[in-house]
């Protein structure tokens, strides 16, 4: 009896795990207007993780981009819009299309895909001039792109 129990609770915690597991970087579906409907983890984001997220250097970064009052950063970028009152400009979909890969909402865009494993477009390995041996890990991973996507949400204009 103990071992069925025992079998029910790991078939119900992979279950679980399976229900909550992140869409794959190339699984991904956008619409075409440039929108990812669904959510990458079928978790909430989190504003406050996401604010980390975007202004710290080795995750996000999107301080060194965009302006965003919200955040308490030294230096503030004015390469991409402005992030002050995303909440009003865009829906959360857009939201998260843009985090995923901003290339499928604006073509010309240099704003990294924070979610996107290739095909890149880039000098090479290194700086080396030979292409990456394989596909580089994306930089966000799903939960941290919920995360941002639940902050860039909080941004109404004032």
């Amino acid at each position: 009896m103990k071992r069925h129990v025992a079998l029910a609770a790991v078939a119900a915690t992979f279950a679980a795990t399976a229900a909550f597991a992140e869409t794959a970087p190339m699984d991904v579906k956008f619409t075409d207007v440039g929108e990812v409907t669904e959510s990458l983890t079928g978790q909430p984001g989190d504003p406050t993780k996401g604010a980390e997220v975007a202004s710290t250097k080795s995750l996000g970064n999107c301080v060194s981009c965009h302006v965003v009052s919200a955040l308490d950063a030294s230096f503030q970028g004015n390469i991409g819009p402005e992030l002050n009152g995303a909440a009003d400009r865009w829906s959360e979909a857009q939201l998260r299309g843009i985090v995923v890969d901003a290339k499928h909402t604006f073509e010309g865009s240099v704003m990294p895909g924070m979610y996107k494993t290739g095909p890149f477009i880039r000098p090479g390995d290194g700086y080396t001039g030979k292409a990456a041996p394989a596909d580089l890990p994306p930089i966000l991973n799903g939960q941290q792109v919920e995360d941002v996507v639940a902050f860039l949400m909080t941004l109404k204009e004032e």
